[in-house]
């Protein structure tokens, strides 16, 4: 009964339950799989239709609702987003050139839309922060969302009690239902887990094996040793407990969204469970969905300079540190698609005078090991997110351990 007991209070147990049933029953039903993979795509659906709408009403119901003697701790937060992706591109860039990976380059792929330069980038990203509300909730653009919700909020302030109060009773009800997509986790994990085996299985990674470990230890490195180090400068307090903490419960669930958008709900009602101020975390975590892309700065830097080196081109200092920033800059493109920092490559690729056509054959490298390449970049994107949040809004955060009911996420 304890164990019974302990599945039913542990989303996470009942996630990897999920991954494992997921397993065996494509093995066992094979013929089946279509309908599993269903429930996937309706959990994948459910989180991205009601995140855009939470992002929206939290932030502005947090700052219309924010006491004028309050002053959240957004700051040290954006600071942190900021220098956690210039590092991981730096770290990227290094890692690149300690164990340069060649690939086999193929021929005959479809061109496609990606950027053609920095200045397309920019002017991208500019537009979205200008959208009509309407069509960024409709299209998922969260930039725009963000400053919607900002402006409502600035607005709001000036507005009488009730009039705030109908905002934060709307968000809390949004909240609720967000708590109850989170419950449908497992059956989603279940679906997710289908539908990956049943496409690609591992055979697609046993060519670029090289390149994908060289990604998945630069993403360990920067997850293990770049992110805490850059915590425990900022809080002068181990920050491990915190960083384990934050690894299974958002780490784990967004490892299976791949979206780090999707995984908004879910870093909130962390943030929620450990007591953060909601005024704060309101902001920071889907700040953090769009700018926080460490991940994509990581995969964007490797995937490119493993052209370089395939080319054989010479790739001085100041050009290694360019693609470095503009890696980190860029990287923000990519938030909330699943696989969308991979896009990003034919514009790094640029800076070396690498064409469209090679830059693609990358691409369509890097969706072949997309399955656990995107899948850990979103992982570590979204516990980062909570991590960093954490870390500043709790300075006594070394007391979170690992003992922390998994069950309250």
């Amino acid at each position: 009964m304890k164990i019974i007991e302990r599945i039913k209070n542990s989303l996470i147990i009942q996630i990897l339950l999920g991954m494992l049933l997921g397993c065996i029953f494509t093995v066992a039903f094979p013929e089946f799989t279509p309908l599993a993979e269903t429930l996937g795509d309706l959990f994948i659906r459910a989180l991205k239709s009601i995140a855009p709408i939470l992002i929206l009403l939290l932030v502005a119901s947090a700052i219309a609702n924010q006491q004028t003697n309050q002053q959240p701790k957004v700051r040290p937060i954006f600071f942190l987003y900021l220098a956690g992706t210039l590092a991981a591109a730096f770290l990227s860039v290094g890692m690149s050139f300690l164990a340069p990976v060649e690939v086999h380059l193929m021929d005959g792929l479809p061109s496609s839309n990606a950027p053609e330069g920095i200045r397309a980038v920019f002017v991208s990203i500019l537009f979205k922060l200008v959208d009509n509300p309407i069509n960024a909730l409709i299209e998922g653009n969260y930039l725009g969302l963000i400053v919607w919700g900002v402006g409502l909020g600035l607005t709001l302030r000036h507005s009488t009690d009730s009039t705030k109060r109908i905002f934060l009773d709307i968000s809390g009800c949004i909240t609720q239902i967000v708590h109850f997509v989170i419950h449908l986790a497992p059956l989603g994990v279940f679906g997710l887990t289908v539908q990956t085996l049943s496409s690609s299985g591992f055979n697609g990674l046993l060519g670029h094996l090289h390149l994908l470990s060289l990604l998945m230890v630069t993403m360990a490195i920067f997850a293990l040793i770049v992110n805490p180090l850059l915590v425990f400068i900022m809080t002068k307090q181990n920050p491990y407990p915190l960083l384990f903490f934050c690894l299974r419960e958002s780490g784990i669930p967004a490892f299976f969204t791949r979206s780090s958008t999707a995984n908004i709900p879910i870093n909130i009602k962390i943030c929620e469970t450990l007591g953060l101020d909601k005024e704060t975390y309101s902001v920071s975590i889907p700040l953090g969905a769009a700018m926080n892309t460490a991940g994509a700065a990581i995969t964007v830097s490797i995937l490119t300079l493993s052209a370089v080196h395939t080319l054989g081109i010479q790739v001085d200092f100041f050009s290694a540190v360019l693609l470095a920033i503009v890696s980190a800059l860029c990287a923000c493109g990519a938030s909330g698609v699943a696989g969308g920092s991979l896009l990003l490559i034919p514009l790094a690729a640029s800076l070396f005078g690498i064409n469209n056509e090679v830059a693609m054959n990358i691409v369509a490298i890097g969706f072949m090991i997309g399955i656990l390449q995107d899948a850990v970049e979103t992982a570590v994107n979204s516990s980062t997110d909570v991590f960093y949040t954490a870390a500043i809004l709790n300075r006594k955060s070394n007391k979170v351990s690992q003992e922390q009911p998994a069950s309250e996420t």
